[in-house]
């Protein structure tokens, strides 16, 4: 019998809807294990609030041959101070939910378990509590080392668009303000270079072609709407070409996701946060995957934040978190290949 895959999940932020959609989760058939990383005495107060029928049992071993059995939810229980009150901040917790991703990364880098999916955090009310929290992108790349990149991934395929649609990005969560100076050749170089090697090695492209978006309206237009593609992009770009990368660009941003341009891509390069983002959750908002490339751990995401305004109401989506934990376990079967 083939190794089951266990996927470690981070419910996040506990008066957001994150435990619900794990409750959630845990009723779908899946051909993996899920272990959620969580204090047990909440899920169970959510769940039952929720009138969720799912049984909640502590985590003791994992079976290599088990897969999930819907309708249960294993969990490894971790201190919270306060049972929160459903869409109500409490800055209380905001340690327990730095500890449930410390957990969970321990977990996956000591191979107890084989992925990290990841549940919405409030940055906010983190921060408030004297922790600094850019995200989990550079938390959990803090933790692990590497070098990060974020990208949106939309693994399905539709009539107008038959191939999947992935994101990534040059700079994160950065003010605009910060974006030119914050883009290198340096740092081109380092995204793309991890973006075609986990297209190769998690995704299974043996050949990616990887499309550039320029930073400034029309790519600049030969210097005369910015410098940054001409002093910056393009060498970067050239000197990526002669070690073999399959790049096209860099291209003007407002014509880069046509139908027409995204014909044989694999992947985009935006150059800051809402470049790309809103143009792939416009596609699909609720099948979007954020993953963390270039480290040595396997972590996905959700595409939405935690939704505070409908925590409780019991009317929590749980589409984007399953796609999330489907697409964590493939690019794990892939990384054994």
């Amino acid at each position: 019998m083939s190794e089951t895959t266990c996927i470690a999940i981070t419910p996040g932020e506990p008066a957001g809807v994150g435990p619900e959609l794990s409750l959630k989760l845990a009723q779908h058939y899946l051909n993996y294990e899920i272990v959620a990383i969580a204090n047990m005495n909440m899920l169970r107060q959510q769940a039952k609030q929720l009138n969720l029928n799912v049984h909640i049992k502590p985590f003791d071993e994992f079976d290599n041959n088990t897969a999930h059995e819907p309708g249960q939810l294993k969990v490894i229980d971790i201190e919270m101070p306060q049972l929160t009150e459903l869409g109500k901040l409490n800055m209380a917790n905001s340690r327990y939910v730095i500890d449930t991703l410390n957990t969970a990364i321990s977990l996956v880098q000591n191979k107890s378990m084989h992925a990290l999916c990841t549940a919405p955090v409030q940055k906010s009310i983190i921060n408030d509590a004297g922790i600094a929290f850019t995200g989990h992108t550079e938390f959990i790349a803090d933790k692990t080392g590497g070098f990060p990149v974020m990208l949106l991934a939309s693994e399905t395929q539709d009539n107008k668009n038959n191939h999947p649609l992935r994101v990534a990005l040059v700079t994160t969560h950065v003010p605009v303000s910060e974006v030119p100076t914050s883009i290198t050749e340096e740092k081109i170089e380092k995204t793309l270079k991890v973006l075609h090697q986990d297209l190769i090695s998690r995704f299974g492209i043996a050949n990616p072609c990887i499309a550039v978006c320029g930073l400034n309206p029309h790519a600049g237009e030969n210097g005369h709407l910015g410098t940054e593609e001409k002093q910056i992009i393009i060498p970067a770009l050239n000197k990526l070409r002669t070690h073999g990368l399959n790049i096209v660009g860099p291209l003007a941003a407002d014509t880069a996701f046509t139908q027409q341009q995204l014909i044989g891509k694999d992947a985009i390069v935006a150059m800051y946060h809402d470049q790309g983002l809103p143009v792939i959750k416009h596609q699909g908002f609720g099948d979007i995957v954020n993953v963390t490339l270039g480290l040595p751990i396997i972590r996905t995401s959700v595409d939405h934040g935690t939704a505070l305004d409908i925590a409780g109401q019991g009317i929590a989506d749980e589409s984007s978190l399953l796609t999330a934990a489907n697409l964590a376990a493939k690019l794990y079967a892939h990384s054994k290949i």
